[in-house]
């Protein structure tokens, strides 16, 4: 967990994009790894196994009754930091520009571009993780890269 637990989190709340939502699946992976740690068999990383849990726990908790009929909101919490304001701000709206354009995404190609720049995940290891071929990972990625790229361009246009 303590080598772990932060991508694992990480990537729940990618999935779930909510915080709440992101402890509960995050604290359920590494429950369901404890219990079944003995079923590890080693065809794939660590990292990747606890991301697959993470991906059937989040499926599930978007599939369940209680989130499809009641939405929670989420609290905000103050970063602290030494930058200026303005600063913050513009980093802040840059990153949160680029984040638009990557939700824009189909979820396929979103998570294979996730898996990649954000987790630096082997393509191998991506493929196990999604149950698809290299080849579709590569696909993928190369789809969500042009797309991103196309967005980008459409962006600057734009300004």
């Amino acid at each position: 967990m303590a080598e772990h637990g932060r991508d694992v989190w990480n990537y729940a709340f990618f999935l779930t994009r909510n915080r709440h939502a992101a402890d509960d699946v995050s604290q359920d992976v590494f429950l369901q790894a404890f219990l079944h740690i003995a079923s590890f068999r080693g065809q794939s990383s660590m990292r990747t196994w606890l991301f697959s849990i993470a991906r059937n726990k989040a499926a599930n908790y978007r599939k369940s009754a209680f989130i499809r009929k009641v939405t929670l909101v989420d609290f905000l919490y103050p970063v602290v930091s030494e930058k200026s304001a303005e600063e913050q701000y513009m980093n802040q709206a840059f990153t949160d520009s680029i984040w638009e354009l990557v939700l824009k995404l189909p979820p396929k190609y979103r998570e294979v571009l996730v898996l990649d720049a954000r987790y630096d995940m082997p393509l191998t290891e991506i493929s196990l993780l999604l149950g698809v071929t290299v080849g579709t990972v590569k696909s993928r990625l190369h789809r969500a890269r042009s797309k991103m790229k196309a967005y980008l361009g459409e962006a600057e246009r734009d300004e």
